[in-house]
């Protein structure tokens, strides 16, 4: 597949290289250390022959991304999706890297992406196509050296069977070379949630800045998966008004607030968000983008707020909970517009940081309480958000180049420090 070209003219790679260069001018780097942030250390493709249902065999082509570890072992989740090209998957590594850092936490960054539509696959297809996926990438990870975790239309399931595979390759039990296991496997708990939870616990930080009352705020989010799902739950259960929800196929409107919990039962039942007795109006997602409201959170895929419909957005705070859901030069119209953006390497980061935590939990034999977890989670992320607002302010830049300023900055310290061997 060709690499796919955002709305806006530019890959994704090309619009992460882009940020990074306008944070690097905020910065007193070397240029060496600029062009060696915006490549990555390797990229493996992999062919994964697979057996189907009916008896015939598909090749299905996957990606593993390293982007940066000079800060510690690579982290980034694997996704399942027909559109997954090695562009993307570029481009969501580099995100993975300034993620890490902007919360401080000891990791690289690292993609996988599986080209497949798991909608169509079986279960018994999914569990050969991931074994065996994992079968071609085990020389590469590792939990000292690569560490998965689950993304788009992937779950708890999905690593378990790579840690079982990893494990069987390795005669031993191996629960830290993944990260979003079960429980029942050394998952943290916490973890399903942390995604979603980060969202929200990023917004209310904005909000409170903004001095907008939390109680009452109208939040549109595109999207109700693991993470759209669990921030509108989040939003709903502070008393704020959920007004849309979406999935791939529509949209739910209904001004006065929806009753979260039904639409995503309806959702669980019948595969759609417009089920039986939803109280609400059916709309598209372009359409959800554009409603009146506090917080718009786009928590699906990248790329769907352009320079076609920036100036069409009425929300105050954007808080991205997919990876890369605003082009460049979108970015630009919203911050000149006065829109208050919470870039995903902030408002997203809840779930690398309790990714982290459950791998520390693993290479110590330790086992948290959801309170210690909940707890730990709210004091990084609202240090973070300090943070990157304190260098917005002060050198007078929006809030996605602060935080890539921040994150940019700490892994070419570390860079720096280490030197380039030989």
């Amino acid at each position: 597949m060709d690499a796919k070209v955002m709305a806006d003219g530019l890959s994704p790679a090309e619009a992460c290289r882009r940020q990074v260069e306008v944070a690097a001018a905020y910065m007193d780097l070397e240029p060496w250390l600029v062009e060696r942030l915006l490549v990555t250390n390797k990229e493996v493709t992999v062919h994964v022959p697979v057996k189907m249902d009916d008896g015939g065999l598909r090749i299905f082509t996957a990606y593993r991304v390293q982007h940066n570890d000079v800060r510690g072992p690579y982290k980034g989740g694997i996704r399942y999706h027909p559109e997954a090209d090695l562009e993307e998957v570029r481009a969501l590594a580099m995100l993975m890297t300034w993620k890490s850092a902007v919360v401080n936490i000891p990791f690289g960054g690292a993609k996988g992406g599986v080209q497949c539509n798991p909608k169509e696959m079986s279960a018994r297809e999914l569990e050969a196509m991931t074994r065996r996926f994992t079968w071609e990438i085990s020389p590469v990870i590792g939990p000292e050296r690569d560490i998965p975790a689950p993304d788009v239309y992937t779950n708890p399931q999905v690593m378990a069977w790579i840690m079982d595979t990893y494990s069987i390759l390795k005669g031993q039990t191996v629960p830290g070379v993944v990260t979003g296991k079960p429980l029942e496997l050394g998952g943290s708990l916490g973890r399903f949630e942390a995604t979603g939870k980060g969202v929200f616990i990023t917004t209310r930080a904005a909000a409170a800045h903004l001095g907008i009352p939390v109680r009452g705020m109208r939040v549109a989010i595109q999207g109700c998966g693991n993470v759209g799902g669990v921030a509108a739950r989040f939003f709903s259960r502070a008393g704020c008004k959920v007004i849309a929800l979406s999935d791939s196929k529509a949209a739910v409107y209904n001004p006065q607030g929806l009753d979260v919990e039904h639409v995503l039962a309806c959702k669980d039942q019948y595969a759609c968000v417009m089920g039986p007795k939803v109280k609400a109006e059916e709309i598209t997602n372009a359409e959800l983008l554009e409603l009146e409201c506090e917080v718009l959170a786009p928590c699906a895929l990248g790329g769907v707020i352009t320079t076609a419909n920036a100036a069409k957005i009425k929300a105050r705070i954007i808080a991205e909970g997919a990876n890369g859901p605003t082009t460049p030069a979108a970015d630009q119209m919203l911050h000149q517009a006065g829109v208050f953006m919470l870039p995903d390497i902030l408002a997203n980061a809840g779930g690398v940081t309790v990714s982290y935590f459950e791998w520390v939990q693993n290479l110590q034999n330790l086992l948290w309480s959801e309170e210690e977890i909940g707890q730990r989670l709210e004091g990084i992320l609202q240090k973070a958000f300090a943070e990157v607002l304190a260098i917005a302010q002060d050198k007078k830049v929006d809030m996605r180049t602060a935080a890539l300023t921040l994150g940019v900055s700490r892994v070419a310290r570390a860079l720096k420090l280490r030197g380039i061997y030989p």
